[in-house]
């Protein structure tokens, strides 16, 4: 599975085309959506979901680095023909800054950083405290792949691990977890089950199935039918 999924920002085609082509090559990057128009990115921002984005500074309609400040929790790699916008590319905390014309190896040590970039973030970020009960346990969230109903009392909730563990969350609602587990990672399944996206592997109109390390076996969960149109629009964004 690419263990980065990305959003390509471009208005000039022949430049956004070859981008797409370029990123096809390497095996750990999925390109989730392009655009050639910053103002149809932003439309649908907050339904994408993706960990990186290569975006392109000047462009009529639109400024990539006004737009960057709208990603802050998303790796930014800027691209550009014009070198005078690197020193403000980097007070943004860009990731990599990419002159154009791309070329792949260049492209692929942008990737590189952007991963090791994730990889700091989502080890300090998406981690939340709860009460449980083993008392106040401190929670990250890309650790969880489905949270339960508990079988002895609807107020706890059981938060199962990616490594096969369990956590018991004393007293809290679905509606509170999902405030606080990122947004667009996690979907509610069912009344009694909140999944994480990207542990599903497959699902039907009835039926949800997922697998992680811990599991053993593919898990099934029953697909309730108010929750389906959320579901399709996670796993096709």
């Amino acid at each position: 599975m690419p263990s980065i999924r990305c959003i390509l920002v471009d208005d000039e085609l022949p430049a956004l085309q070859y981008l797409q082509m370029l990123c096809s090559q390497l095996s750990e990057v999925e390109v989730v959506k392009s655009f050639n128009n910053p103002a149809k990115f932003l439309n649908e921002l907050d339904r994408l979901d993706f960990d990186a984005c290569v975006l392109d500074i000047r462009m009529p309609g639109g400024n990539g680095l006004q737009l960057a400040q709208r990603l802050k929790d998303k790796a930014v790699i800027f691209s550009t023909a014009y070198k005078e916008y690197a020193s403000e590319a980097f007070d943004l905390d860009a990731v990599d800054y990419l002159r154009k014309p791309y070329q792949l190896d260049r492209l692929e040590k942008a990737f590189a950083k952007a991963r090791d970039w994730l990889a700091v973030r989502r080890s300090t970020a998406h981690a939340f405290e709860l009460n449980t009960s083993k008392g106040k346990v401190r929670v990250k969230s890309d650790e969880i792949a489905f949270i339960e109903v508990a079988a002895n009392d609807r107020r706890d909730k059981e938060i199962a691990y990616r490594d096969g563990s369990w956590l018991l969350a004393k007293n809290i609602t679905f509606d509170q977890l999902l405030l606080l587990l990122p947004k667009n990672r996690f979907c509610r399944i069912n009344r009694k089950t909140i999944i994480a996206v990207d542990a599903i592997t497959s699902y039907t109109q009835q039926w949800v199935s997922c697998s992680f390390s811990g599991s053993g076996m593919p898990l099934r969960f029953p697909l309730s039918a108010q929750y389906r149109a959320d579901l399709k629009n996670r796993m096709s964004g």
